[in-house]
């Protein structure tokens, strides 16, 4: 698993996280993606590393700016009380 951390401009309430949501679900296959206007933020979980470059291009179309994408290892996190 894939962690891209997203930094947007633009984002300014929740509606506008939704529709940066949308456009990343609409362009990649995804575990998860969420979305801050506070700290301008993205966070997507993928089985492989976005094409950044789509990335950019399906953010941009909704009408935001990417500042920057870094991506990074992932591992979930395991619940329970017997954890390994």
């Amino acid at each position: 698993m894939i962690k891209t951390v997203v930094n947007i401009e633009g984002m300014m309430c929740k509606m506008c996280e939704k529709h940066v949501n949308m456009a990343v679900i609409e362009a990649f296959v995804t575990e998860n993606v969420t979305s801050s206007h506070k700290t301008g933020e993205t966070e997507i979980i993928t089985e492989t590393a976005p094409d950044e470059t789509k990335l950019r291009e399906a953010v941009e179309k909704a009408g935001y700016k990417v500042i920057s994408v870094k991506s990074e290892p992932y591992e979930k996190k395991k619940f329970g009380l017997f954890r390994k």
